[in-house]
């Protein structure tokens, strides 16, 4: 590994299971469970181009990269957290392999090629402004979690240019939201495919989903997998929670 030049405040994580390492700062980004389930939820192709957007500090499209020999283009609009995707790209010697790209994602296009992108993940802002009146996160997080820079339609419209044909989009988001997740992606002929409902406990509801679909296919056979439980009664990860944190499957 390359030695990793840490900036004030800054940590290396590992997600054991890949032995990806990700540089963190918990006062502007860290990576939590949902970055991890986006990159484990869809087949990844074996070669082609994968891209992932609002990409933060690069955790989703890195610990990606460890099941496929795709190139991947991370695509992140703020500053900070995209030099810290660098050195962590540098950290993990995965350049030949992943870039980060500095820009807004509606400038997709100016960075990759229309409709010949394999497959697209994205952990987009979930929460909408109009809905989170008292916003007082710092910059860094209010950017990541409130759809103050783009939105869910923006990121269906930029995805729909993007992908080939049978391409896929795949998102981790919420629940809440899931009918407008359905009906944004079937207005930009993103065909919702693989559905996914992610709980905190099995007596719990539901607080995540991860949601895949496919330009230009079918809107017929939606398929609802299991729920994912995330931790046991007494607090501790469920058996499949702990394989993809620290197993090698």
């Amino acid at each position: 590994m390359n030695k990793p030049v840490l900036r004030v405040g800054e940590r290396i994580d590992q997600l054991f299971s890949t032995d990806v390492k990700i540089i963190q700062n918990k006062e502007v980004f860290s990576y939590s469970i949902d970055s991890v389930l986006l990159s484990r939820f869809p087949k990844l192709p074996k070669k082609g181009l994968i891209v992932d957007l609002c990409s933060g500090n690069g955790a989703v499209g890195l610990f990606a990269s460890t099941r496929t020999e795709a190139k991947i283009t991370l695509v992140e609009l703020q500053e900070r957290l995209a030099d810290m995707a660098r050195r962590s790209i540098a950290l993990n010697k995965l350049e030949n392999q992943v870039e980060m790209i500095h820009d807004d994602l509606k400038h997709l296009l100016e960075h990759v090629p229309r409709s010949q992108v394999d497959l697209i993940l994205c952990n987009p802002p979930y929460f909408k402004v109009e809905q989170q009146p008292n916003l007082k996160a710092n910059e860094h997080y209010l950017l990541a979690r409130h759809e103050i820079t783009t939105n869910l339609e923006e990121i269906c419209a930029v995805s729909r240019h993007a992908l080939k044909s049978n391409g896929r989009l795949a998102m981790v988001h919420r629940p809440e939201r899931f009918l407008e997740i359905i009906d944004t992606m079937k207005a930009y002929k993103l065909a919702p495919k693989r559905v996914q409902f992610i709980h905190p406990k099995a007596n719990k509801e539901a607080n995540m989903l991860l949601i895949e679909a496919i330009k230009d296919g079918s809107l017929e056979g939606l398929r609802v997998l299991p729920p994912l439980i995330i931790h046991q009664e007494n607090g501790q990860y469920t058996a499949e929670i702990e394989d993809i944190y620290f197993g090698k499957g």
